[in-house]
């Protein structure tokens, strides 16, 4: 027998879907009240039909049902959003912080290279007036005006990194926060969905999307969704962050070797710290900060403290040569940086002693030593890319502990602070050694046209083997040959146009031709002319070198001389060439940065546009579908109306 279609289903079906488009409107009232709500994804109903009923005229439908409301998230374009604006704000970071040392660096009234110049200027008054006071004070003034150069530019320089550092501790608290919050909502998400039939908890999604999306704006995020609705975070490049309910806490903590230095350190269960290395930590604000400390800043600092250590250092070895108008040998006219050494926390060995040796082979990079047994071996190398070096190799001298603890370590850091280090010693201006120590001249008498120049070079230390104040050196020309040399002292002699000769001591003559070069106790001069027998020429101390400014025009000639970056064995920059290629790196680096940064921020537009484009809420799109689910409920209202009657009129007939 056929089964008669029931009499109230017609009333039913109206009623699934009046109950349809309730929900229609439900949801579309919901998108346009959180059309303004940063994270939320737009969400729509998913409806199915009821089961049909069977007959023998066919299946009658029964209705619709609401199967789930579902969000619309594309997890690819999210990805590409994610992927776009950790590297953004990472060129932000960067740009925002380099632009500081950038304009710092190149500014012309408190940049290094006016002050440069304007100390050699006095150095070169001194050398056109060696006997004016009101020179000698103007070349001290300019020198304290250098010094002060250096000082500001460092302490504007830590003024920039303590900020950073500053930065880096709030960026990874920050970090630590969202772990909690996204492992919390994990929890919550979790919970909601195994208690409503798996059914996605659309708003608390949102919610932690949104969580992750500001963490990714922090560091670089990866996710990796779990069968409970919980979604596993990781960092960088694979540190695990999140995973389901539990979050790993983050600290900056204090860096062993360096205590003004943070490092990004997990904590264990047990409170133990593990460090993160930075090249692990990429993407984000924390990216662009750790790049920025060790890519530009470190890098400032040093290339800095190169200029302050190359120029006290080649300046004052050039002083010490002079004499100054108390008839004295020069001194240390700069106070000279020292070599900074930071033992690493688990250290119990002494410090090393570390000197610099040759200034042109330093290159502004830190090192590391490690000690490599108990009796002061060691292994050196390089910070920025662990290469093995040797002392020798980059400038230094290093004096190991007598006795050492295997594997204790030691950062060297030759240059960072040196700017800030660096010092004026000499206050006195008759303590400026402008004249050069020892003077030379021919004897008055001397039958032939011979002519000997001003000793040039000359070393303080050999000042007395070239004769005393009452009886100076004294060469003499006899048949062809010089001689009377210092008994001690080994000769070098180069004829004009020939190559050196050196002789040991002690040297009985040496062959005369016109425009020889001589050179001995490191001092060095010239002899031209027509000599004949029994002419003499003397070499001694400068005793009336008032008006000698031999050693400062050699101090002078220190500004266009190649003292640093050796190359191929040979200095191959001055001092104001090491500024400009300072200037010029960090110039360049920074508008890199900035030019990265601009891209990146097109691409973050065109990755959030396709993203939006998905997931927003066009209000126009939901205006219509009020419309369209205000008619459906009017329309299953209508149905329900007409069952009601018809199903009235049924029990009319009975009465």
């Amino acid at each position: 027998p056929r089964k008669r279609i029931r009499g109230s289903s017609l009333f039913s079906i109206g009623l699934t879907g009046l109950n349809a488009a309730q929900a229609g409107l439900v949801v579309t009232s919901h998108n346009i009240s959180n059309a303004g709500t940063t994270g939320y994804s737009r969400q729509s109903t998913v409806q199915s039909t009821n089961p049909a009923l069977f007959t023998g005229a066919g299946f009658f439908g029964e209705g619709t049902k609401v199967d789930t409301v579902k969000r619309a998230y594309d997890g690819f374009l999210t990805t590409q959003v994610l992927s776009a604006e950790t590297k953004f704000n990472e060129y932000d970071t960067y740009s925002t912080e380099i632009s500081q040392i950038d304009n710092l660096l190149a500014d012309a009234s408190v940049g290094l290279t006016p002050a440069v110049a304007s100390f050699f200027e006095g150095v070169q008054e001194m050398a056109a007036n060696p006997s004016s006071i009101p020179a000698r004070q103007s070349m001290i003034s300019t020198a304290q005006s250098l010094v002060a150069r250096f000082q500001n530019l460092s302490e504007r320089l830590n003024d920039v990194r303590a900020g950073l550092e500053n930065q880096i501790k709030d960026t990874v608290s920050a970090i630590s926060t969202y772990a909690n919050e996204i492992a919390e909502m994990n929890h919550k998400i979790s919970v909601a969905q195994q208690a409503g039939s798996a059914q996605p908890a659309n708003d608390l999604l949102d919610t932690r999307d949104r969580l992750v999306k500001e963490l990714n704006q922090l560091v670089r995020v990866s996710t990796t969704p779990a069968s409970d609705g919980s979604v596993s975070v990781f960092i960088g490049t694979g540190q695990p962050l999140v995973v389901g309910t539990n979050a790993t806490k983050l600290v900056a903590q204090a860096s062993p070797s360096d205590p003004t230095r943070f490092d990004v350190n997990i904590i264990t269960q047990s409170g133990g710290a593990i460090t993160i290395p930075e090249s692990l930590l990429g993407g984000g604000k924390l990216g662009g900060l750790l790049s920025m400390r060790s890519g530009s800043l470190d890098a400032t600092q040093n290339q800095l403290g190169l200029i302050a250590v190359g120029l006290s250092t080649a300046f004052n070895a050039q002083h010490v040569l002079g004499q100054d108008l108390n008839g004295n040998l020069g001194t240390r006219f700069f106070t000279e940086p020292a070599v900074a050494v930071q033992r690493f926390a688990s250290a119990s060995t002494a410090s090393p002693d570390v000197q610099f040796d040759d200034i042109s082979k330093l290159s502004g990079d830190d090192y590391k030593l490690t000690f490599t047994n108990t009796t002061g071996g060691y292994s050196l190398t390089r910070v920025s890319d662990g290469a093995s070096v040797t002392a020798a190799g980059i400038g230094l001298t290093i004096t190991p502990a007598a006795t050492s603890k295997v594997g204790d370590s030691f950062l060297i850091l030759p240059t960072r602070y040196a700017a800030a280090n660096i010092g004026v010693s000499i206050t006195d201006t008759r303590m400026l050694a402008a004249a050069a120590p020892l003077a030379s001249k021919a004897t008055t008498g001397n039958l032939g046209t011979g002519s000997i120049s001003a000793p040039i070079d000359s070393r303080a230390t050999h000042r007395a083997s070239c004769g005393t104040t009452a009886a100076p050196l004294k060469l003499t020309y006899s048949g062809g040959n010089l001689i009377g040399f210092p008994a001690t002292l080994p000769v070098t002699y180069t004829p004009l146009n020939g190559s050196p000769v050196t002789l040991a001591a002690p040297v009985a003559s040496i062959p005369y031709t016109s425009g020889m070069s001589i050179s001995m106790g490191g001092a060095q001069f010239t002899l031209t002319g027509a000599i004949q027998d029994n002419d003499t020429f003397s070499i001694g101390p400068n005793t009336g070198g008032v008006s000698d400014s031999r050693n400062a025009v050699l101090l002078g000639n220190l500004q266009t001389t190649k003292t640093l970056l050796s190359a191929n064995g040979q200095p191959s920059a001055t001092f104001q060439s090491v500024y400009s290629q300072l200037v010029s790196s960090i110039g360049n680096k920074a508008r890199e940065v900035e030019v990265n940064r601009d891209a990146q921020e097109s691409l973050v537009q065109q990755a959030t546009k396709a993203q939006q484009s998905v997931a927003g809420v066009n209000l126009d799109e939901e205006a219509a579908n009020l419309i369209r689910y205000q008619q459906a409920y009017q329309a299953s209202g209508k149905v329900m109306s007409i069952a009601s009657k018809l199903f009235d009129e049924v029990l009319a007939l009975g009465r």
